[in-house]
């Protein structure tokens, strides 16, 4: 059996090799397994590929060979490529030619499956069974997109970390797939293995004395057209004055590794007017390094994993800054983000407003926020869990006042939930389903 993975960032690649050290893919000497990294910044040619970065060679030991799928489809983007049905065949063959596959029998794990090229590879090997696998929290939240039943039939499991313990994902769900947990110990040795490389750049690139002791975590808000630029860089000046308001003096902001460059400017200018020591880390170092190597007392972001990661792999306190300006601005209600938003806008103290500088108790977490994020889920994708209405209904019913910022009311009265609007005569009249139903009506009277 051959066992391809797929991989477009350095932490999706820890996440499946720490389920591969835990034992979830089997022994070693039964597969031979091949890791395909891509690359899919919006312009690939003038980045550095992820396997080249530091610490790739402890992943590297893992697999019998790597290849490049950029390489593979050039000169197309690999996001944005997915062969044609009737291509279909002929590429299976050519890259069981190019990875010398032969013809031995090939299962796949890959992140998203709703998207390329985890899409584009199931659809080019259409027999072997899939494993997804999430690094995040988008895994709390429904599908996105319908997975076509040639697909979604394959998919055998959805591996995930357990940042939030007893909180079931609903990804895949819909189509009966079961959530299967990567143990936490096996995750935080692999991040501690490719850290070792970033650590030393890290000791490189902090003062000697005066080490920070919160950090500030930047995201790719604008890029993704989630605030304006404008509003991103005063996000992260407002996370330099809740630093200071929780009593620290040295910072350091860890700028995404996809986030455009151009907010060094305002956030140093901030930090000089507050007096705080600022670093900002442009080496290429994963959050997870920082979290290990220094002793923080608090992490501060907008809506980032890397907030859970630091509660629940290192036990850090932290705290969130502008997600109710997210939780208004993120459209459509479906998108993606508004899970992971929801998630740490419930669970995290306001760093602006409340008391910070407690570990979460993340035990306590999943009872509170399972029936939140069911609803939140329901309302995004509701024509996919009609099995949940009854229980969303009723907890809306008893709920929605102390949770409205999560939901909309023009959501809410299409749905016909609890918090809608009562629908007026005029306006079933009006809506164009209702007149082409009763069309239907009338003309089965008459036949």
């Amino acid at each position: 059996m051959i066992q391809l993975f797929f991989a477009a960032t350095q932490y999706a690649a820890a996440t499946v090799t720490a389920a591969i050290r835990a034992g979830l893919f089997g022994p070693r000497a039964a597969h031979r397994r091949v890791l395909v990294v891509s690359n899919v910044a919006p312009v690939p040619e003038v980045t550095t590929p992820w396997d080249r970065t530091a610490g790739f060679e402890e992943l590297r030991t893992e697999f019998d060979a790597v290849h490049s799928w950029n390489a593979c489809v050039a000169p197309y983007h690999p996001a944005g490529w997915s062969p044609r049905a009737q291509d279909v065949p002929l590429w299976e063959k050519a890259l069981r030619l190019r990875w010398d596959l032969g013809d031995a029998p090939v299962e796949i794990a890959c992140e998203s499956i709703q998207a390329n090229p985890s899409r584009a590879a199931a659809e080019i090997f259409a027999d072997s069974p899939l494993h997804v696998y999430a690094d995040g929290l988008m895994s709390y939240g429904p599908t996105r997109n319908r997975v076509p039943q040639g697909v979604n039939s394959r998919i055998v499991r959805v591996l995930h970390l357990d940042l939030v313990p007893g909180l079931r994902p609903l990804l895949l769900s819909e189509y009966g797939v079961e959530p299967q947990v990567i143990p936490d110990e096996a995750v935080i040795d692999v991040l501690a293995r490719i850290g070792a490389d970033g650590a030393r750049a890290l000791d490189d690139a902090l003062p000697a004395t005066g080490r920070p002791t919160a950090v500030l975590l930047g995201q790719y808000l604008s890029a993704l057209d989630l605030i304006s630029p404008d509003e991103e860089a005063d996000l992260y000046v407002r996370m330099v004055g809740a630093a200071v308001r929780a009593g620290h003096r040295s910072v350091l902001f860890k700028p995404h590794p996809s986030a455009p460059a151009g907010y060094d400017t305002s956030l140093e200018a901030a930090a000089q007017a507050l007096g705080v020591q600022l670093t900002v880390l442009r080496e290429p170092v994963l959050a997870e390094t920082v979290f290990a190597r220094l002793r923080l007392a608090l992490v501060i972001g907008c809506f980032s994993t890397a907030l859970l990661t630091a509660a629940a792999f290192y036990g850090i306190p932290v705290a969130r800054v502008g997600t109710d300006l997210l939780l208004e601005r993120v459209t459509p209600y479906e998108n993606s983000n508004r899970v992971p938003l929801t998630l740490v806008d419930a669970a995290l103290p306001d760093a602006e407003h409340d008391p910070v500088g407690t570990p979460l108790d993340l035990a306590a977490l999943a009872p509170r926020l399972g029936p939140l994020l069911t609803a939140v889920g329901y309302c995004m994708q509701s024509r996919k869990h009609h099995a949940l209405r009854a229980e969303v209904a009723a907890w809306l019913d008893g709920h929605l006042a102390d949770h409205a910022r999560y939901f909309k009311k023009r959501r809410l009265t299409s749905l016909r939930l609890p918090g809608g609007s009562p629908v007026r005569a005029e306006a079933l009249r009006r809506n164009p389903v209702v007149r082409r139903v009763v069309r239907r009506i009338r003309s089965a009277r008459t036949s």
